[in-house]
C-alpha cells in the first residue's frame, strides 16, 4: 500500500497540471477569438475571461465532478 503513494501523488499532480494548462489554453482562445474581432480591447477581454473562468463553478455546479466521481468509484461487493 506505502508503494503506491508516490505514484498516486505523481498521478494527481500530473492530473492537476493538465486541467490547468488546458485552461489555459482555453482562455487564450476565447480572449483571442473576442480581440480579433474588436469586440472587446485585450485588457478587458483578459479580465472578462478571468472573471468568467473563476466564477462558472457558481452558474454549472459540481456535475461534471459527480460524474466522474459516480464513473471512477468501485461498486461494493
Amino acid at each position: 500500500m506505502h508503494d503506491a503513494l508516490p505514484y498516486l501523488v505523481g498521478l494527481i499532480v500530473v492530473a492537476l497540471g493538465f486541467d490547468f494548462l488546458n485552461g489555459l489554453h482555453d482562455a487564450a482562445n476565447s480572449i483571442a477569438t473576442i480581440v480579433s474581432t474588436r469586440v472587446l480591447p485585450p485588457q478587458y477581454a483578459v479580465f472578462w475571461a478571468a472573471s468568467f473562468n473563476f466564477i462558472a463553478f457558481l452558474f454549472f455546479g459540481l456535475q461534471v465532478a459527480q460524474t466522474v466521481e459516480r464513473a471512477s468509484s468501485c461498486p461494493t461487493s
